[in-house]
């Protein structure tokens, strides 16, 4: 299931006004932002982007696909190895090809370089006061304002974002060349043009002080290109197209009120997408037969989906029934081929909120092991120190508190729960190395 994660994460802007995300990266502060994490919306967008890597000869370079909580129709980079999505273009893209023309573009900006140009070049200018018509101008282009400029600095703003729209016209024309290279049409990318078009001159934008091409400008630009493709007709395949249908339908399940679900999706809607949303939208709390019963009708259609049985297994376990959700749990990673951290990390959860202590090392070989690969995962360790405990294993308990304060930035906490453990260690045990780390690693100023 959809799990948050609140990081500094500088705030992605429209594509049509991305120098105040070139100003924000470098030079402003970054605002909090919600990531989200889930296998299924993560699997698809990685599966979307696998080709398009490929073309750009990015394969080998670990370029994630990350998942912001913003309903805003938006994405951005910040650096090579990722691509930042929000939730609102997920759901509002109407297929996986317009989606595609997004993560075309973005990896355009990757493979050419982009922002570490852009980065260099508010290097140069960013001194003295400079630095605060910087800021000043980054905020105003955020705001939408372009009155909100001092003239004395839109000459060099100009310049500026003249340079920038050469950049995205080269990321428009690399995402076209990728989508070509592997068979794919580019009326995904230009429909997305189109759509922040209509978006602009609603704002009414000064198309001056945008960071990308005006819609007229850019269309004209690939709109030929795009027609001229032979793949120009291509068409996503119906399977790509329910796992688009239906990753829409989970983050409006998740992220919306359940009303506006209903409304989506109302009760004679019978597609696989429309029961998907109102099952994880029915929200219950005390009585989830109903919801179960759903559920278990997804499950009948589609035995061998490990999302239908996680969000069995998460239904039960958020209406207080641990020991029912075991079982979901078990099969979703099971059909997982036990390679997910998420699905591990739950159901390890919920064999400890069981309270059945005979489980417990079950548990416990499940977060040894997850928690190794995912250390900043602050929830994994106290679930791994409340099963420690369980156990009788308090010292062990103590250094997994101790990992759970580091990760949460107490430092204090952290070194006092290491100390008390490594007193109970026998020295130079596996446990004891990870206190002294702990100790050692932190600065004494800080507890």
């Amino acid at each position: 299931m959809l799990r948050y994660h609140s990081r500094a994460v500088a705030r992605g802007i429209t594509l049509a006004a991305s120098l105040a995300l070139a100003t924000a990266t470098v030079t402003a502060p970054v605002r909090a932002q919600s990531i989200i994490f889930d296998d299924e919306i993560e699997g698809v967008l990685t599966d979307y982007a696998r080709p398009i890597l490929k073309a750009a000869g990015l394969e080998r370079g670990n370029v994630a696909m990350r998942i912001i909580n913003d309903r805003t129709f938006n994405a951005f980079v910040l650096d090579g190895r990722n691509v930042f999505m929000n939730t609102g273009l997920i759901m509002q893209a109407e297929t996986p090809n317009q989606v595609i023309g997004v993560i075309a573009h973005e990896v355009g900006h990757i493979d050419g370089a982009h922002l570490a140009a852009l980065r260099a070049e508010i290097e140069r200018v960013q001194t003295g006061m400079m630095l605060t018509r910087l800021i000043g101008i980054a905020a105003a282009i955020l705001s939408r304002n372009g009155a909100a400029l001092v003239a004395g600095d839109e000459p060099w703003l100009r310049t500026f974002l003249a340079r920038r729209r050469q950049q995205e016209s080269a990321a428009d024309i690399a995402g076209l060349k990728y989508l070509t290279a592997t068979g794919q049409s580019g009326r995904g990318m230009l429909e997305t043009f189109e759509r922040l078009g209509v978006e602009n001159r609603a704002y009414g934008v000064n198309p001056y002080l945008l960071s990308h091409p005006t819609e007229r400008t850019r269309i004209a630009q690939l709109k030929e290109q795009v027609v001229a493709s032979p793949h120009y007709n291509a068409k996503d395949s119906p399977e790509l197209q329910m796992r688009h249908d239906l990753i829409r339908a989970k983050l409006r399940g998740f992220t919306i009120p359940a009303q506006d679900v209903l409304r989506m999706y109302p009760p004679e809607n019978k597609t696989l997408p429309a029961r998907y949303a109102r099952a994880i939208a029915a929200n219950c709390s005390g009585n989830c037969t109903k919801a179960i019963g759903e559920i278990d009708a997804l499950i009948k259609e589609k035995p061998n989906s490990p999302y239908f049985w996680e969000l069995k297994g998460h239904v039960y376990a958020k209406d207080g029934k641990p020991k029912e959700a075991v079982a979901p749990l078990r099969q979703a990673l099971k059909l997982m081929g036990n390679r997910s951290h998420l699905l591990r990390m739950e159901l390890a959860k919920v064999i400890v909120d069981s309270n059945d202590v005979a489980q417990y090392d079950e548990a416990i070989r499940i977060l040894e092991v997850s928690m190794d690969t995912r250390p900043d995962d602050i929830g994994g360790h106290r679930t791994l120190a409340r099963a420690y405990a369980a156990k009788g294993r308090v010292a062990e308990a103590d250094v997994s508190m101790a990992q759970a304060h580091l990760v949460g930035g107490d430092r204090k906490q952290a070194v006092i729960f290491a100390q008390r453990a490594q007193r109970a260690l026998p020295n130079g045990s596996r446990a004891w190395l990870k206190a002294d780390d702990i100790i050692k690693t932190t600065p004494k100023d800080s507890y």
